[in-house]
C-alpha cells in the first residue's frame, strides 16, 4: 500500500508519518519510508542522530543508477538519458517490490532499527546552496516519482512517503501515485485552507483523501474540524508526552506511546488497508501516462532531444501480476 502524508509546513506531517512507520515496523510489516520533503526531518524523527541523517544517500544523486536499473531491456527507452521523472514502465522494464533486494535499495536505502522492527529509509536529499537559483526542489523529488511509477506493492506491504508541504506535490503527477493520502490539518483557518485546496486539485483524479486532525486540544477544536472537513475527518491527535520526548532525541520504547495515539495509528492502518479493494491498476497506469505525455510536451522532449511519447507502451498495465526481467 502506497501512503502519502501531506500538510502545510509545521502541521506535524513528518511526526505523524514517522509514528505510522514505527507502528508498522512494530507489527513486523515490511515498510519503505521515503522523505520527499524539502526539509529532511524524517530520519531524525525515526531516531537517527544528526550525523547518521546527514550520511543518508540522496536519491537525486543516484538518478543515473536508478534510471539504468529501471529501464532494464525496455526497447522503447533508447537510453537512460532519455528517462524523466514521469517515464512509465513497459515490457522489459525492471520493477521495484517492497520485500526484495535490488541495486536501487542497496545504493539508496538504509535499514533503520525501530524497537525490534525495522524500516527501509530513502531520502531525496536536502536542498543545498549549490541548488539556489539553478534548480527547483521538484528536480530532486523526481527520483521518488520515477521509483513509484515502477513500484509493484501488495496488501500488507507499505510505502510511506513524507511529502512536500502544502500543495507543492501538484507540480507533478506524484499526488496520484498513492492508495490513500493522509492530510494532516491543524484546527485553524490556514490548516483548513490547505485541505480545501488539496481536495479541489485531487477531485478529478480519484485520490482517496482522509484528514488527520493534529494538535487538537479540546472539543472546540474537534467541532471546528468536523464542521470544516466533514466526513473526510478520519481521526484526531492531541498532545503526546512520547512525541515530546522523541523530539528531544530521547524517545521511550514505542510500546509506551499513549493508548489513544496507538489507536489513532491503528485507524490509519485500517483506512489504508480498506483502499486495497479500490485499486484500479488500469486507471493508475493511464494517469501515469497522462502526466508523462504532459511533461513530455511541456519540457521533456526539448530537454532530452527525444520524442518521449514513444516511451509509452500502449499494451502495458502495471499490476501485481506483472513479472519483469532480473
Amino acid at each position: 500500500m502506497k501512503i502519502a502524508f501531506v500538510g502545510k509546513g509545521g502541521s506535524g506531517k513528518t511526526t505523524l508519518s514517522s509514528l505510522f512507520v514505527r507502528h508498522l515496523a512494530a507489527t513486523a510489516q515490511p515498510v519503505v519510508a521515503v522523505d520527499a520533503d524539502i526539509n529532511q526531518h524524517l530520519g531524525p524523527a525515526l531516531g537517527l542522530d544528526e550525523a547518521e541523517a546527514a550520511a543518508l544517500p540522496a536519491l537525486g544523486e543516484h538518478l543515473p543508477l536508478i534510471k539504468d536499473y529501471l529501464r532494464g531491456s525496455n526497447p522503447r527507452i533508447a537510453s537512460a538519458d532519455t528517462m524523466i521523472k514521469t517515464t512509465p514502465p513497459g515490457a522489459g522494464s525492471r520493477l521495484l517490490r517492497v520485500r526484495e533486494n535490488n541495486p536501487v535499495y542497496d545504493t539508496c536505502a538504509r535499514s533503520v532499527e525501530l524497537d525490534g522492527g525495522a524500516a527501509r529509509l530513502m531520502v531525496t536529499g536536502p536542498f543545498t546552496d549549490a541548488d539556489l537559483g539553478v534548480s527547483c526542489y521538484h528536480s530532486k523529488t523526481g527520483a521518488v516519482e520515477l521509483c513509484l511509477n515502477h513500484l509493484v506493492d501488495g496488501r500488507d506491504e507499505f510505502v510511506v512517503v513524507d511529502m512536500t508541504a502544502g500543495s507543492d506535490s501538484f507540480a507533478s503527477g506524484m499526488f496520484t501515485r498513492f492508495d490513500i493520502t493522509f492530510l494532516v490539518v491543524e484546527p485553524t483557518r490556514k490548516g483548513v485552507s490547505v485541505y480545501r485546496q488539496y481536495k479541489e486539485y485531487a477531485r478529478d483524479f480519484g485520490v482517496v483523501l482522509k484528514v488527520v486532525g493534529n494538535k487538537v486540544q479540546g472539543q472546540d477544536d474537534l467541532d471546528f474540524l468536523r464542521a470544516e472537513v466533514g466526513d473526510d475527518l478520519l481521526v484526531t491527535v492531541g498532545h503526546s508526552d512520547w512525541v515530546r520526548a522523541m523530539e528531544k532525541g530521547r524517545p521511550p520504547r514505542f510500546e509506551l506511546l499513549e493508548d489513544v495515539n496507538r489507536r489513532a495509528l491503528r485507524m490509519l492502518e485500517i483506512a489504508a488497508d480498506a483502499t486495497y479493494e479500490l485499486r484500479d491498476w488500469e486507471r493508475y497506469t493511464q494517469q501515469m501516462v497522462h502526466f508523462h505525455l504532459k511533461n513530455a510536451r511541456s519540457w521533456g522532449n526539448e530537454r532530452t532531444g527525444a520524442d518521449l511519447a514513444a516511451q509509452v507502451d500502449p499494451g502495458f498495465v502495471l499490476d501485481e501480476s506483472v513479472t519483469a526481467p532480473v
